[in-house]
């Protein structure tokens, strides 16, 4: 009975600590998403037009593109737990400051804090997985780690809108900032950087990156090609997340389509119960066929078909609006693959350091095409203000929309251009 306990304990144990570690993925995500449910009173607040707007949230992912590749480096050389627990801080402190501050400088400080912070939490959660979890269960790790994250994407819509449309947009931002407490309080008294058993291996690999040198890590990592087009890859499938999900989704839907502010929430909300379900089924798929180049090939082009449905079929219905977010959600999740590809492709000593590389390209992405997305909306220049918000026509977001089917089949031609590892690292 005690051996048995002591097995379904050993067996648990992975899970609660990566778990654990990920509500903080999950925390960044509602941030990541936060300025869709709260866009047009942010407009208001702070008196912004689309470009202005695009430029604060953007801010977000300069300062996580800037961070991403030092918070690999230090993550492949010191405790992953501490490291979290200073990152989670500080976007709980950005998070506060955003609600309270006064001035739009005030806000975009606070913004860029929040992404700074960021820029640890999926890579610290992968970091624990590669080292908790066997290689053939990566990809599902790292599926349920990014459904994890999704949920926060969630949260950030529907709810978020509801509460911000009851308390007011600071009040629920203060809510927020009390669960990035509470997030911090639980990394704190539950993660653990690696198994008790495997503290040799760990000091192997320290002493490997030692032996290597803080240059030749990153010359090492930059100088592989597979780590650039897997980034790519996946800050192209990512852009419906930046783009709909994270800013303009719910003022496209209100109008485009003339629904409601609730109304307009809840096509973004089930994005992202289709992310939610897809990241872990695409993570499954791959490490069930030993294969990792197919699933991309397939959510690349199914994510183009999705797309050109939700942009050229005219006068959808809100069941078939409802329904195009909800499978965009789930066909885009084949960029999750790219995660465990990257540590497969490259040594074990520069997991980290190689994720947080791919990681930049991809938040990058949200850093140069949420501004661009602004500046199509406002290329015609001749939008009513109503209300201190600015309106925009539907010709207006079918052209900035245009930047997604042109990414998705960049994606795909990217995607054959990877070399297949079969689910095991090939060095």
């Amino acid at each position: 009975m005690q051996s048995t306990q002591i097995q379904a304990h050993s067996r648990l144990l992975p899970w609660l600590i990566v778990l654990t570690a990920s509500t903080f993925f999950f925390y960044d995500f509602i941030q990541l998403n936060l300025f869709n449910s709260i866009a047009m009173q942010l407009m208001q607040t702070f008196n912004l037009n689309a470009i202005k707007l695009g430029n604060l949230s953007s801010l977000f992912f300069y300062a996580d593109a800037l961070f991403l590749i030092p918070a690999g480096i230090l993550l492949d050389r010191f405790s992953t737990k501490k490291l979290l627990l200073v990152a989670a801080a500080c976007s709980t402190l950005g998070t506060f400051t955003l609600a309270i501050a006064p001035t739009y400088i005030i806000a975009a400080g606070a913004r860029f804090l929040v992404g700074a912070g960021g820029a640890f939490c999926f890579l610290g959660s992968v970091r624990l997985a590669s080292r908790w979890f066997p290689p053939n269960k990566m990809a599902l790790v790292t599926g349920i780690i990014v459904a994890q994250a999704m949920l926060g994407g969630l949260v950030a819509q529907t709810p978020m809108t509801v509460l911000s449309h009851v308390v007011g947009w600071r009040y629920a931002v203060l809510m927020d900032a009390g669960m990035g407490f509470l997030i911090f309080l639980a990394i704190l008294f539950i993660v653990r950087d690696y198994p008790a058993h495997s503290s040799a291996a760990i000091k192997a690999n320290k002493t490997q990156i030692d032996s290597l040198g803080f240059w030749y890590s990153i010359k090492a990592v930059i100088l592989n090609p597979y780590n650039w087009f897997c980034g790519i890859y996946a800050s192209l499938l990512n852009l419906p997340v930046f783009l709909l999900g994270a800013l303009w989704g719910i003022h496209y839907l209100v109008q485009v389509h003339h629904l409601t502010l609730v109304q307009a929430s809840i096509p973004p909300t089930l994005f992202f119960i289709g992310t939610i379900l897809g990241a872990p089924a695409f993570g499954w798929f791959s490490d069930k066929i030993g294969r990792r180049i197919l699933p991309l090939i397939i959510g690349a082009f199914l994510s183009l078909l999705v797309m050109l449905a939700l942009m050229l079929i005219p006068h959808l219905s809100f069941v078939a609006i409802i329904s195009l977010f909800f499978l965009m959600g789930l066909v885009i999740c084949s960029q999750v693959i790219i995660y465990p590809l990257v540590t497969e492709l490259n040594p074990p000593s520069l997991t980290a350091t190689a994720l947080g590389f791919a990681s930049t390209i991809i938040m990058c992405s949200g850093a140069i095409f949420q501004p661009l997305f602004g500046w199509a909306m406002e290329w015609r220049a001749d939008h009513a203000i109503i209300d201190g918000v600015t309106h925009y026509s539907s010709t207006d977001f079918l052209y900035a929309m245009s930047i997604m089917p042109i990414a998705f089949l960049f994606g795909l031609l990217i995607a054959i251009m990877i070399r297949e590892t079969y689910c095991d690292n090939y060095l």
